[in-house]
């Protein structure tokens, strides 16, 4: 579980970095797809990842306004903001965690339960999916993506082989 939160983690601060080449009035152009921009895409990955850690820890879950961070460093600053948190979580994940259950109440009034394990993997594959519409924004752009590639992220430190 950690390992791709990690992964998350590199890829979307390779993205801010990516972002600061790039003229705001480009970051907040809507977009076919995704959450419609490139910032607010950024925004949602950030809020999404932390809305169900919180929901997950029994926390009550409140959805921040875009237009409050509506520019690169102010989305930034949310992360920064809520990192302590979801990385604190990650850092105490058990395999007893997985099967926990989580009961969610759906807009339309109903519950839904799922296990923890499955959530926490949605939030991985939900920043990755949002991730993939940003390198074909970057492409359209005419501008090179961010790799997704997870090797060469230093994520596992290859061990040495035993000496003869």
């Amino acid at each position: 579980m950690q390992l791709f939160f990690r992964y998350n983690r590199i890829v979307r601060e390779q993205w801010y970095r990516w972002c600061e080449e790039v003229p705001p009035e480009e970051l907040l152009r809507e977009r076919t797809g995704g959450v419609g921009s490139i910032l607010r895409t950024l925004f949602h990955v950030v809020d999404v990842e932390w809305s169900w850690i919180r929901v997950l820890q029994g926390k009550p879950d409140f959805e921040e306004s875009f237009e409050d961070y509506a520019s690169l460093e102010k989305v930034r600053e949310l992360d920064r903001l809520f990192r302590p948190d979801v990385e604190d979580f990650v850092s105490r994940w058990e395999d007893s965690m997985e099967t926990r259950v989580l009961y969610n109440d759906t807009p339309d009034g109903k519950v839904e339960k799922h296990a923890w394990g499955e959530v926490m993997r949605h939030v991985i594959a939900h920043e990755i999916h949002h991730m993939g519409q940003l390198s074909v924004w970057s492409r359209e752009l005419g501008r090179a993506p961010v790799s997704a590639n997870a090797i060469r992220k230093g994520l596992i430190e290859p061990a040495e082989p035993p000496r003869s």
